[in-house]
């Protein structure tokens, strides 16, 4: 339970259909100011357990706040630090549910004798007729959450329930209005629950206790164009922020780490019909055909482009799209979907 709006009906429908329910808060906020942490929207602030344990209560539902503050670091602060100095775009929330909210979660919760993990996404566990889970688009298109959960395993499936798949948002906050739930009209979460001013380059540099180190702007061919303020402030297809005096509008190409160089181009320089990636996971199916279509995500908010898979190596595919994608980051997630269906996903290279 968050403490927002989607994880406390949640609960309640589950306790609707007959099951005994838990409240949960994942306690993953790190040593900070106690006004900082109070900030902190989502799942992360303090407020957020006021919240819950008060709809708990008002659920009469057992509540607790279980201590995933090491889990989290490790597996979400560290490796979005980690990439962003690589030079690549993490996913933190993709991490998060895979490493922290469905494998330490679920493990905790199976030890005290809890059978599933529920949560307020707005997604559907189904399991197909091949013996298969995989995860399904929501009712409503425009609260999908399907993508930031591409990387859960079969058995992490088979425990989950995901009840506010079902319906609408409108649906969810009426129904907590008609509970009288304070948290009915509570605005939803946004960005990076751990970073909350929104300055992930500041971030970094505070928990590594490094400055960004200054580099150079070039070309493709390694003309110097101008000054940078270090490769964590940059991703591709950046246009905004790079204070070029060029005299039209240039966009962040690529992102060389090991020469410290943040590469400039044009709009068109962005656009790819080719994309490869790894650390594969899948869903629906034990693995892809050659050649195999589907319609790719390649951000959360992209609206899917059709494609054709081709594997190469064990954990590596080729994916070719039917028309050029602009923007392809390393470090984020494409997904694989088939219709409403999830077959699966990886990290981009």
């Amino acid at each position: 339970m968050s403490g927002g709006v989607d994880s406390s009906v949640a609960a309640w429908l589950l306790k609707e259909q007959g099951y005994e329910v838990i409240g949960v808060t994942m306690q993953i906020w790190q040593e900070e100011e106690q006004e900082i942490q109070e900030e902190n929207g989502g799942c992360c602030g303090l407020s957020a357990v006021e919240d819950a344990r008060r709809v708990a209560a008002q659920l009469d539902i057992p509540y607790y706040v279980m201590n995933f503050r090491a889990d989290f670091k490790k597996s979400v602060i560290d490796y979005f630090t980690a990439e962003y100095l690589a030079g690549r775009t993490p996913n933190p929330c993709i991490a998060c549910n895979r490493y922290v909210k469905w494998e330490a979660l679920l493990k905790r919760s199976l030890e005290i004798g809890a059978d599933y993990i529920a949560t307020g996404h707005y997604a559907r566990v189904e399991k197909l007729t091949s013996g298969r889970f995989s995860i399904r688009h929501s009712v409503t298109a425009a609260k999908d959450q399907t993508y930031a959960l591409y990387n859960l395993t079969q058995e992490q499936l088979s425990r989950t329930l995901m009840p506010v798949g079902e319906y609408s948002k409108d649906q969810i906050r009426e129904f907590a209005a008609q509970l009288g739930l304070r948290v009915a009209e509570k605005p939803d979460s946004q960005e990076i629950c751990f970073v909350p001013d929104q300055d992930y380059a500041g971030f970094i540099e505070r928990t590594t206790g490094k400055p960004s180190e200054e580099g150079n702007f070039v070309t493709a061919d390694g003309t110097v164009l101008g000054r940078h303020k270090g490769i964590i402030h940059y991703t591709i297809g950046q246009r905004r922020g790079l204070g070029l005096p060029m005299g039209r509008r240039v966009v962040v190409t690529q992102i060389r780490p090991e020469t410290n160089e943040v590469v400039i181009g044009e709009q068109e320089d962005v656009f790819t019909r080719i994309l490869y990636a790894d650390r594969l996971n899948y869903m629906a199916e034990p693995s892809f055909a050659s050649g195999q279509k589907a319609v790719a995500k390649i951000r959360y908010n992209h609206r899917g482009t059709p494609c054709a898979i081709y594997p190469e190596g064990e954990d590596r595919v080729r994916v070719e799209f039917d028309e050029p994608v602009r923007a392809v980051t390393p470090g984020q997630a494409v997904v694989f979907y088939d219709g409403d269906y999830v077959l699966g996903g990886g990290t981009i290279l």
